[in-house]
């Protein structure tokens, strides 16, 4: 069997190491073509050294001459820089994992949807932020786009088979994240390192904060908005503490089909790497007599109002999943450096969006500008709040 092209942009996050841990069980049937980091040049040479890709990119550039000395004597080429990432995503591998977090991975997954491959999808806000101009780019090229979050990769699966037209709703879970049961009062005294500790998934912080204000769900909602164009009052979200059930599809005939799995990022990675099959893992069997219950319960948005202010971004359109994403990524910053408290964060974000509505964005550049100038309102707003 000829091994297949992969790269893996944002090599050193957790979704990239779940990625190159699944690869590494099953070395002989994978040639890497790219890796990626921020800044790491220590982790990215070592992995580059373990799995020999083409090319080792480091999106810092000031930290490239560490990299080059830390591969000094091997074949691998290093590069620094954006255009670096550029070129590294555009090399046209069978498969991209584009797992950069945030608005920096939005032009280095552009790059790879153009090459027309298969692109696995971890890094959100591209479809949040660009969902049009990336669908189109999609379908312009003729890219297959595959979803990595656990909860689009679980309607995926649902859906295999099945037409959109057929689809009564579909459920996003949550698992309601650390604060689930904490009162309002509780949340304003909530810090940084409370908020980053979730009760099933290991994540980075940015997107475990996400989770606490539920945030997060809601950027998945305006995703699988993109990803599965059945109409918004189609989307709902339901909190599932347990997060074992990672979505839900209920069709016209009333059937209601669900994926369960471990809290595991290796099962939906494992899912988009061996589409449209199935490959061996090490994950655990699923023990529904161990776990004993499964609970589901509504939102609260009077304590978490981010999906209402996701879901009103989405129905707006335009600009404005872009300006809540940025002005989101902007508070969530300012909490984990302690300048905000934590219910700030979703109030910073909403007075963002009644401040600053811009065109529809045309092109990614467009998203960009949009991103940038969101970012400076909302560090002006926070400035003289």
């Amino acid at each position: 069997m000829t091994p297949r092209s992969i790269s893996i942009l944002g090599a050193t996050g957790s979704v990239g190491s779940s990625t190159l841990d699944l690869i590494r069980r099953d070395r002989e049937h994978w040639r890497v073509v790219a890796l990626t980091a921020n800044g790491n040049a220590a982790e990215l040479a070592k992995l580059a050294r373990e799995f020999q890709p083409e090319v080792a990119v480091l999106a810092d550039e000031a930290k490239l001459p560490e990299l080059r000395d830390a591969l000094a004597g091997t074949a691998i080429e290093t590069a620094g820089g954006t255009q670096a990432l550029l070129e590294a995503a555009g090399r046209g591998a069978a498969l991209t994992i584009a797992a950069i977090v945030g608005c920096a991975g939005l032009a280095p997954t552009m790059a790879a949807i153009e090459q027309g491959g298969t692109v696995a999808l971890a890094n959100k806000e591209a479809l949040v932020s660009a969902g049009d101009v990336m669908t189109a780019a999609v379908t312009k090229h003729g890219a297959t786009l595959l979803p990595v979050d656990s909860e689009h990769n679980a309607i995926f699966q649902c859906l295999a088979g099945n037409d959109l037209c057929d689809v009564r709703k579909i459920t996003l879970t949550a698992s309601g994240g650390p604060f689930r049961e904490w009162s309002a009062g509780q949340l304003e005294t909530a810090t940084p390192q409370q908020a980053v500790r979730h009760p099933n998934w290991d994540m980075g912080a940015k997107i475990s904060v996400d989770s606490a204000t539920m945030m997060n769900k809601g950027l998945e909602l305006i995703e699988a908005h993109h990803l599965f164009p059945v109409g918004l009052d189609k989307l709902t979200i339901i909190v599932h503490p347990q997060s074992v059930v990672h979505s839900m599809v209920e069709f016209a005939d009333g059937s209601t089909l669900a994926q369960l799995g471990q809290s595991d990022m290796r099962v939906p990675i494992a899912s988009t790497l061996a589409w449209p099959g199935r490959m061996e893992t090490v994950c655990d069997s699923l023990d529904l007599a161990k776990i004993g219950e499964l609970t589901f319960e509504q939102p609260d948005e009077r304590r978490f109002p981010a999906t209402r202010l996701a879901r009103q971004a989405a129905e707006a359109g335009g600009a404005m999943p872009a300006v809540l994403n940025a002005a989101n990524e902007v508070a969530v910053a300012a909490f984990l450096d302690s300048q905000i408290g934590f219910t700030r964060i979703v109030a910073h974000v909403e007075n963002v969006l009644s401040r600053y509505s811009p065109a529809k964005p045309a092109s990614l550049d467009d998203v960009l500008m949009v991103d940038a100038e969101a970012r400076d309102c909302a560090h002006m707003l926070m400035e003289t709040a």
